[in-house]
């Protein structure tokens, strides 16, 4: 079986340069497509406590790790801090639930999901609005979050650190201020949105890119994004005997980030994993560089709407 390749992080440890996404992916078909990417070669499952389906997620793995398919220090498992849980004094007990949830003893990789903090009204209320329908936000600075979750690495409960939707501005005062540096910065980023600056900026940094929505979420009726159906990416994509999202999911690793495609579709699962026997030319690259427009998928449009201090998307990269 071929596995994706691995980069080292900044703290030693190996992280696959591709994973699995799983937003959206909460009843049985999601957990046999984890158990299904587990078995041909996926090593790298990316979760949330926002996507609560953290048990489905850890179902899959012990099951797999129970019939020996694969052991746990095989699985790279990355789950994220929600924006609820911003106070420091939620940190440790809010990780150690998501921990007893997976039904596992550690988490590989744990991320601060955005830089801003929400208003913590309880433990299901996960986007909470005021009246009018406002998010109601907190001003958490996520220096102090990040210091908590430092605490996590110390105890053992996450092996390693990082963020996710953070500027790089807000990833220089990480620096600046705390004592361990984090891994990866996960952010949205396609062809549409190539995060080129920024990807320069945190690898001068040793701050791996983890691409979410790298494949734009095609919609095949109106022939969109343009980069999954332009004839120009498709002459490609027949050039290696693949089809255009695999053509873009290289383009991505070739740029050197780390994506992470969702799916509950066991072939496209299988699909998005069969990019590792070829690269793309220079000239390819340019190809797909010209989809560029900086376009978001996810502008975080709640957070924009009130001004936040912390809202990321308001500098160029």
């Amino acid at each position: 079986m071929k596995l994706a390749p691995t980069v080292k992080l900044n703290n030693g440890y190996e992280m696959p340069i591709l994973g699995l996404g799983t937003y959206e992916s909460i009843d049985g078909d999601g957990t046999a497509a984890i158990k299904h990417a587990i078995d041909i070669g996926y090593r790298h499952i990316d979760t949330a406590y926002f996507y609560q389906n953290e048990v489905e997620v850890g179902r899959a793995i012990r099951d797999r790790i129970a019939e020996g398919v694969v052991k746990r220090e095989d699985i790279f498992l990355v789950t994220k801090l929600w924006n609820v849980h911003h106070d420091p004094g939620y940190v440790e007990p809010i990780c150690r639930k998501q921990l007893r949830t997976l039904g596992l003893d550690y988490i590989d990789l744990y991320l601060m999901h955005m830089p801003v903090g929400y208003k913590y009204v309880n433990e299901e209320t996960l986007l909470p609005k005021d009246d009018e329908g406002n998010l109601q936000l907190s001003d958490v600075d996520y220096l102090d979050t990040y210091k908590a979750m430092e605490k996590l690495v110390k105890q053992g409960l996450v092996r390693s650190i990082g963020v996710s939707n953070f500027n790089s501005e807000q990833l220089a005062r990480i620096l600046a201020n705390c004592e361990i540096k984090p891994v990866t910065n996960q952010v949205e980023c396609s062809p549409g949105l190539n995060q080129k600056p920024l990807t320069a900026f945190c690898k001068q940094h040793g701050i791996t890119v983890t691409a979410y929505s790298p494949l734009g979420r095609p919609k095949p009726d109106a022939q969109k994004p343009n980069y999954i159906y332009s004839p120009d990416v498709v002459a490609i994509a027949k050039k290696y005997g693949k089809t255009t999202p695999q053509i873009v999911l290289r383009y991505l690793i070739d740029l050197g980030t780390i994506p992470i495609p969702k799916s509950s579709n066991i072939n496209r699962v299988t699909e998005n994993f069969d990019i590792f026997d070829f690269e793309l030319t220079p000239e390819e690259i340019a190809v797909l560089d010209r989809f560029n427009c900086g376009e978001r998928l996810v502008p975080l449009n709640l957070i924009k709407a009130q001004n936040h201090k912390y809202y990321p998307f308001s500098i160029e990269f």
